[in-house]
């Protein structure tokens, strides 16, 4: 997906100047240009910044526009919805979270992920916050998981379960892919 493109359509839809969605998502003007020029490639934590300040869940950004005719049950690995940029020839070149949602979680009440970290990969230096609550269990690899004023390790069996409205972040501290399966509800995220 060209994120540049899109967001750049998503702000002039609501009749925002780069630098109005700067000032709203606390980034700067030139950040703002460099991602819809496609120059650079938002971290997980800053495009949520930007989406929050239109306001949209990274979910409908990234949502497909086509309608179906009927009801889909199953999805093949392929049919999952990258929400996070994965474009690491742009930006910094650091390893780059991978965050695939199960179906169009703007049709459902829930929003499931399948999300990938290569080690050193965190969702950004800023703590995420978003309106409701999320649940994941690590299926490989090791994650430290910051929540509000705690740190926890996870591994492999371990889970989680928080208020999203709280900061957190997540972080591969090992030296595989961690791996988790989560949940998030309402899927605002």
């Amino acid at each position: 997906m060209d994120i540049g493109t899109r967001l750049r359509a998503v702000r002039e839809a609501r009749g925002l100047s780069q630098r109005e969605l700067a000032s709203r998502a606390g980034l700067t003007n030139g950040t703002i240009s460099m991602i819809e020029q496609n120059k650079t490639s938002p971290s997980v934590a800053s495009l949520k910044s930007l989406l929050d300040a239109l306001p949209m869940p990274l979910s409908d950004f990234f949502a497909d526009v086509e309608e179906q005719s009927a009801p889909k049950y199953f999805y093949a690995p392929d049919e999952f919805t990258e929400l996070s940029p994965q474009d690491a020839g742009f930006g910094d070149g650091a390893a780059r979270v991978s965050l695939r949602q199960l179906g169009n979680a703007s049709s459902h009440t829930i929003q499931m992920l399948h999300e990938v970290y290569p080690p050193g990969a965190d969702t950004g230096p800023e703590m995420l916050r978003h309106a409701g609550e999320e649940a994941g269990v690590v299926i490989a690899g090791i994650v430290e998981v910051t929540v509000a004023d705690q740190v926890r390790v996870l591994n492999p069996g371990d889970g989680y379960l928080f208020d999203s409205n709280l900061p957190h972040r997540f972080r591969n501290i090992g030296a595989g892919d961690c791996v988790i399966v989560s949940a998030c509800t309402p899927p605002t995220f």
